[in-house]
């Protein structure tokens, strides 16, 4: 596929979900001079400049319809707590895609790796099948089925960007997040989990943010999954030897092997999260060269990630004292 010139680029872009990647693809749209919307449960917080905050419940078609009202671009963005995932996504599923059929806008969807399931080390692209056992691979793969069929069906215009684990400014719930970056500052204790010497890709916040955002400018990527763009894969150990580096100290590595509570993750999440625990004892290598190749995107070199993520956790941290 090549890029075309057909974009969305007229009219109001609303993300539904104001967490990391919410929030970062909110100001991404605006710096690309779009009127934008973000849309969540409690309405404040920080907003990035040029954008609209509201307050929205996307849980019924009704709070949905009135929360992408008068929108040309659907950014689903929307997470809940992790034990409730299976039991709530799909609700919110039916109400953010009832209320774009309804109101005529394209939609775009942040999407994980899950429907893929246990890969045994294959690289992951938009061609790797999809076999997840678990309840939540098998959800998700549920989801992104009734996506696409809405797409083919022509109920909907509908794209799907997948990520990797999440890593950047402002990531704070994630294995390279709140578990690593406050203890290698602080030398304190820095947790892995699993097998750290395996090839794990992670996504930069931003990447993730940037591929939405051109997902939503160019109607001729509607009807597939994409990958959204992420720096080549290292083994967390060798991440971990380059946060060293860069903070100046070593750092205080214990390794959790089993599914169990550490840094911010609590005995509810992990007991909730331990069906994915393969993601840590086989490699998790996703390939993005489709989306790069077809819009020129470029993914975020992991030594930049790093330096920007440990600047913006000095502040983060200096600001909690």
């Amino acid at each position: 596929m090549t890029t075309t010139n057909a974009t969305a680029s007229e009219g109001l872009h609303t993300v539904l979900g104001a967490g990391p990647a919410g929030s970062t693809l909110a100001g991404e749209l605006a710096r690309r001079g779009h009127e934008v919307r973000l849309v969540d449960r409690s309405g404040d917080g920080p907003v990035p400049e040029g954008v609209t905050r509201i307050t929205g419940d996307v849980g019924t078609i009704d709070g949905a319809r009135a929360a992408i009202k008068g929108a040309a671009v659907v950014y689903h963005c929307v997470n809940v707590a992790y034990h409730l995932q299976v039991e709530v996504m799909p609700g919110i599923q039916d109400a953010v895609l009832g209320a774009v059929e309804a109101e005529g806008a394209r939609l775009v969807v942040l999407d994980t790796l899950y429907p893929y399931g246990e890969t045994h080390g294959q690289v992951m692209t938009e061609d790797t099948a999809w076999r997840a056992t678990g309840a939540k691979g098998r959800m998700r793969a549920e989801l992104d089925e009734k996506y696409l069929i809405a797409h083919q069906e022509g109920r909907a215009r509908v794209v799907l960007g997948r990520s990797a684990d999440f890593v950047g400014p402002h990531v704070l719930n994630s294995t390279l997040g709140g578990a690593v970056f406050p203890g290698a500052l602080t030398g304190t204790e820095v947790y892995g989990i699993g097998d750290i010497d395996l090839p794990h890709s992670y996504t930069d916040i931003r990447n993730v943010a940037a591929g939405l955002a051109t997902l939503g400018e160019h109607p001729d990527g509607d009807g597939r999954v994409w990958h959204l763009p992420t720096a080549p894969a290292l083994t967390t150990r060798e991440v971990f030897r380059l946060i060293e580096k860069k903070v100046g100290q070593p750092l205080n590595t214990v390794i959790k092997p089993e599914p169990v509570p550490f840094g911010p993750f609590d005995q509810v999440f992990m007991d909730s999260y331990a069906e994915l625990f393969y993601q840590h004892t086989e490699p998790q290598v996703m390939d993005s060269s489709a989306i790069q190749e077809a819009f020129g995107l470029k993914p975020i070199a992991l030594d930049t990630t790093l330096d920007d993520t440990i600047a913006w956790y000095r502040n983060f941290l200096a600001a909690q004292r």
